[in-house]
């Protein structure tokens, strides 16, 4: 990242995980080698996915834990007192990421709340911090308003929705692109230009879609509370996709979400 610490690029999210199965999902997970935990407030799971890390012996250094401030908590004050709740619930003295969530832009408050981020990052207790569904215009105003420049973007991305303006954006500005929502929520499973690239490999759609956002740089965050899956998921590195299967996947780009666009979330 561009503050010099590292990030898996592969990680495991926890968005719409019960509570009653958050533990064991994220055990399975470290089990299968993710070494990335990806949470929010919003989630409601931040104390179990801290039980998860606690119980499977790991080394605290070697697990790196995302987190987010919610909308309803934006503002410089609202914001700290947001991320101590977060980071009790979770067991922990420190995160390895701090995520404005939104920007809810008309709530008008994210730099504020960027600033609140700051201090936690020059406090140690978020290592790094960035954002969330920020549209290279939000990005525009912070960086203007602000010395230090976000070291995340994660957005909404997947064959579906490749997001190439932002990634380019992105990139100019040394901001690493992270992918929520990596497999639009099930839609790979019905694609016949992904199947066919799976049986090419002999490896499923969702393997190949996690491959893709691996071979364009992406940090990406699958989900899945199957233990199986969970473990695909991270089966993706025997094998790697050619010119031909990058050029399929660049075809079937819509510009189509599965979620909300950043500029209607507050």
């Amino acid at each position: 990242m561009n503050d010099g610490h590292s990030i898996p690029q592969l990680g495991f999210g926890v968005y719409k995980v019960p509570q009653d199965q958050t533990e064991s999902a994220v055990l399975t997970a470290l089990d299968a080698g993710y070494r990335h935990l990806d949470t929010a407030a919003l989630y409601r799971n931040e104390r179990e996915v801290g039980l998860g890390v606690a119980a499977s012996g790991l080394p605290r250094e070697d697990v790196f834990i995302t987190t987010k401030v919610w909308n309803d908590r934006q503002g410089h004050d609202e914001t700290l007192r947001a991320f101590d709740e977060s980071l009790g619930a979770l067991g922990l003295d420190y995160v390895d990421l701090y995520l404005i969530h939104w920007p809810s832009p008309r709530q008008n408050l994210y730099v504020e709340t960027w600033h609140a981020l700051q201090e936690l990052r020059r406090d140690g207790r978020a290592r790094s911090i960035g954002v969330s569904n920020f549209t290279p215009a939000h990005l525009e105003r912070l960086l203007a308003e602000s010395d230090v420049t976000p070291a995340v973007n994660q957005v909404e991305l997947h064959p579906w929705l490749q997001q190439t303006e932002l990634r380019t954006f992105d990139a100019q500005h040394g901001i690493l692109t992270e992918a929520w929502s990596p497999l639009a929520r099930g839609r790979i499973s019905d694609d016949e230009t992904l199947d066919r690239i799976a049986r090419k490999h002999g490896v499923s759609a969702a393997q190949v879609t996690i491959r893709w956002h691996l071979q364009q740089g992406t940090v990406v965050i699958p989900k899945s509370v199957t233990p199986s899956r969970i473990r695909s998921n991270a089966d993706v590195f025997g094998f790697e996709l050619d010119a031909d299967d990058l050029h399929a996947i660049a075809r079937l780009d819509a510009g189509e979400r599965t979620g909300s666009h950043p500029d209607d979330v507050d």
